[in-house]
């Protein structure tokens, strides 16, 4: 670990190229937590949106038509709306609005933020779970059916996990959405990887070098769940379905 901090002071004295992150212990620190807020961020987003998605997939084909307007009215809502206003409009507006407790708001920043970008994700996650489940041929739920299930039951265990195999390319681009989207959190002060990256090309002036950083970072992040989807759609493909 020494000598590759020493490699990086000693590119910095050669070239100009400044990448603190590397050897300066404080820098460096503050990188990582924002790196880490930034999966943490994700991870909860992701999977959040996923089940309620899916609820709402399901909701969505309810007997009781206020039930399914209710549901086209909240995809319709957060799909047509900008996400930073979205994500302004729980922080600035709904927040304060909320009573405290001991003097200290019901959720921060971070919260906020993971309530945004769930409800944001959960609507698109709604529309794909909607074509995977249009997609199941009628036969099989009402075979379902048939051998005494629920509607709920049917859905859980014939429809959901028939539809999640067609929708895993979508799925997939949506996940790498959310991923893109957690950027916003920057605006409301959560300490993600661009929150933290700024404050130190701020102080360090080496703007050029922390965006090739973060370019790099996110290429990996996303790569990694490109590849995590593509080996679990491989393990969950039917064969003869969806094809």
């Amino acid at each position: 670990m020494d000598d590759i901090a020493a490699w990086f002071v000693w590119l910095r004295q050669t070239t100009g190229i400044k990448l603190t992150i590397f050897y300066d212990s404080y820098d460096r620190a503050r990188f990582l937590q924002g790196f880490l807020t930034t999966l943490k961020l994700s991870a909860y987003c992701l999977v959040l949106s996923v089940v309620l998605g899916a609820i709402l997939a399901w909701l969505h084909g309810s007997r009781v038509a206020a039930v399914r307007r209710a549901v086209a009215g909240f995809v319709q809502v957060f799909r047509n709306t900008p996400p930073l206003v979205q994500l302004y409009f729980f922080y600035f507006a709904l927040g304060p609005a909320l009573p405290k407790f001991d003097g200290l708001p019901i959720l921060g920043s971070f919260g906020w933020a993971v309530v945004s970008l769930t409800l944001l994700e959960a609507a698109f996650a709604a529309e794909i779970f909607r074509a995977g489940i249009e997609a199941v041929p009628k036969t099989m739920i009402e075979a379902a059916e048939s051998l005494g299930y629920s509607r709920w039951q049917a859905y859980r265990a014939v429809v959901l996990p028939l539809a999640l195999r067609v929708t895993m390319p979508a799925m997939t681009n949506n996940l790498v959405n959310l991923v893109k989207t957690t950027t916003l959190a920057y605006a409301i002060a959560v300490p993600e990887l661009v929150y933290m990256s700024a404050q130190i090309w701020s102080e360090q002036v080496n703007v050029p070098e922390m965006m090739v950083v973060l370019l790099i970072c996110y290429v990996a992040i996303v790569g990694i769940i490109n590849q995590v989807m593509q080996w679990l759609e491989g393990r969950l493909r039917v064969p003869g379905f969806g094809q």
